[in-house]
C-alpha cells in the first residue's frame, strides 16, 4: 500500500515533531488533538522550528511554506478514516491508548497501518484492541523529532513483514535510520536511558551533587550532548515518571522504581520545558 495522506493523533512536543517532518518531506498530514487551542500550540511550534531552520538555511522559506501547505488539522477522530497511515502519539496511558486503537480500528481502512509513538508501553497489547494486530507497530520517534535520526520500530507478536518492511522504508524516507527493537517495556533507548536519568535524580535528592554540576560531569566526563537532568527537562518529567512505572510494573525489578523527587516534581507541576519549571527554570 502506497502511503500518501498521513494522520498523526495528539499535538504535542513529540505529535508536532512528527508532523514537521513529514509535511517537510511532502506528504499531506493531517493533525488531530481534542481541542483546537492545542492544535493552534502545534501550529505554532512547527512554525518556530521551520523558521529556525530557515535561519540557518537547512530550509527556504519557500520551501517551508509548501511543508505547512500541506498540513490540515481537525479535532474529530473520525477524519482519521481516509489516513494511509496514523500515527499515536499521545500521552502515556495504556487504557487511554487501548481506546483511541479500537476505535482507529473501526473507522480507517482495513489495510490502515496503526502506529504508535509510545516511547514504552507494549505494541502487542496496543495490537490486541484491533482486528488487524497485523498491522500495529511501533515508530518511536526521538526528541526534538526534526533533528533526531533514530526511529525505534517495534513489531507486536502478530505484526506481519510487510507492516514493517513499508514502515522501515518510510522512515527513511523521512530521513531517518530505523532500527528494530523487541516488545519489551521501554523497548532499547528508554530502558537504558532511563534508568540513568532515574540515578541523576537520586543523586540531587541525596545530595550528591547539584543539578548543574551532575549534568556538566555528565557532558564533559561522558561526552553526552546534554546532562541527564536536563535531557529529563526536555522529556517531560512526568513522561519520565510514566515510563518509569512501565518499566517497574512490566519488568518487576526494584532497580526501576522511581525517585521520590521526580514524583515530588511532577506533584508540583514542575514538568520541565513545557511548563517552564523542572530542574532547571526556564
Amino acid at each position: 500500500m502506497e502511503i500518501k495522506n498521513v494522520v498523526v493523533i495528539g499535538g504535542g512536543t513529540m505529535g508536532n515533531g512528527i508532523v514537521h517532518v513529514f509535511s517537510q518531506n511532502d506528504y499531506k498530514v493531517t493533525l488531530i488533538d481534542v481541542k483546537q487551542e492545542f492544535i493552534d500550540r502545534a501550529l505554532a511550534a512547527i512554525g518556530k522550528n521551520m523558521d529556525r531552520q530557515v535561519k540557518k538555511e537547512i530550509i527556504t522559506q519557500d520551501q517551508k511554506s509548501a511543508a505547512l501547505a500541506n498540513i490540515t488539522t481537525s479535532t474529530n477522530t473520525d477524519d482519521a478514516a481516509g489516513a494511509d497511515l496514523v500515527i499515536e502519539a499521545i500521552f502515556e496511558n495504556l487504557e487511554v491508548k487501548l481506546d483511541l486503537f479500537k476505535k482507529l480500528d473501526e473507522i480507517t481502512k482495513p489495510d490502515v497501518i496503526l502506529a504508535s509513538n509510545t516511547s514504552s508501553l507494549p505494541i502487542t497489547k496496543l495490537a490486541s484492541a484491533t482486528k488487524r494486530p497485523d498491522k500495529v507497530i511501533g515508530m518511536h520517534f526521538m526528541n526534538p523529532v526534526p533533528l533526531m535520526k533514530l526511529v525505534e520500530i517495534i513489531s507486536g507478536l502478530a505484526t506481519d513483514d510487510e507492516t514493517i518492511r513499508t514502515t522501515q522504508e518510510l522512515a527513511v524516507k523521512m530521513g531517518k535510520t530505523p532500527v528494530p527493537a523487541n516488545d519489551s517495556p521501554g523497548f532499547v533507548a528508554n530502558r537504558i536511558l532511563l534508568p540513568m536519568i532515574n540515578e541523576a535524580v537520586y543523586v540531587l535528592y541525596e545530595g550528591v551533587g547539584k543539578a548543574k554540576d551532575i549534568d556538566e560531569i555528565m557532558k564533559l566526563g561522558m561526552n553526552h550532548p546534554m546532562g541527564p537532568l536536563a535531557l529529563a527537562d526536555l522529556i517531560g518529567l512526568d513522561t519520565c515518571l510514566a515510563i518509569l512505572e512501565v518499566l517497574h510494573k512490566g519488568l518487576g525489578d526494584s532497580k526501576y522504581r522511581a525517585c521520590p523527587l521526580l514524583r515530588k516534581y511532577v506533584d508540583a507541576g514542575w514538568l520541565g520545558r513545557k511548563t517552564g519549571r523542572g530542574f532547571y527554570a526556564y
